[in-house]
Order: C-alpha cells, then structure tokens, then sequence
C-alpha cells in the first residue's frame, strides 16, 4: 500500500506494510527483492514502512541509521529495523530521497 506522498516516485518507493491476519509471518512477507521494512513512530505505536535498500547509501538515510544505531545498538524492539523518530520526519526524509 502506497501512503500519501508527492509524486508518483515516492508512492512507488515508499510503502507502508498493511498489518495481515497473520502477524508472525506477513511480517516477514510482502518485502520485495530489493527492498527492506523498517518501522517508525512513537513508542506505542510503530508503523511499517517498506523502502528500497538503495536508500542505504544516502547520507540522510544513513543519519537515521546512526540514530538507531545510538538507541538500540543491536536489539531492536519490533525484531526489526527500529528506526527512532516520527512517521512525519521519516516520510518527509523518505520523499526527498524518492526525488534524488
């Protein structure tokens, strides 16, 4: 499911997973080859996001990544990428990657 961002790149780039009947498996479904999920927001309630793994190599991406680094070391709370900062601030982050 694409979320509302400007431009069709960033629908097509940025997708946030939908919570499946299953929770134990699609967690670990509907990641594409190419792609990782990741999740963001607040304590209580974290969101899924699904972001290609050539954001990885973007500085502002990378930024993220040192402030999970920083907050979780290796142990991320969801079993996954916990990335520490509002679904805003990663969606606006997220959309200007799409655009570069």
């Amino acid at each position: 499911m694409a979320i509302g961002l400007p431009g069709n790149l960033a629908k097509q780039n940025l997708r946030r997973s939908g919570s499946g009947s299953n929770k134990s498996t699609s967690r670990f479904q509907n990641v594409p080859k190419g792609f990782l999920a990741v999740y963001v927001g607040a304590e209580s309630q974290k969101k899924r996001f699904v972001v290609p793994v050539s954001y990885l190599s973007q500085p502002s991406f990378q930024d993220l990544l040192s402030m999970a680094e920083e907050e979780f070391g290796f142990d991320h709370p969801m079993g996954g990428l916990t990335i520490p900062c509002s679904e805003e601030t990663f969606t606006h982050i997220a959309s200007c990657l799409s655009r570069s």
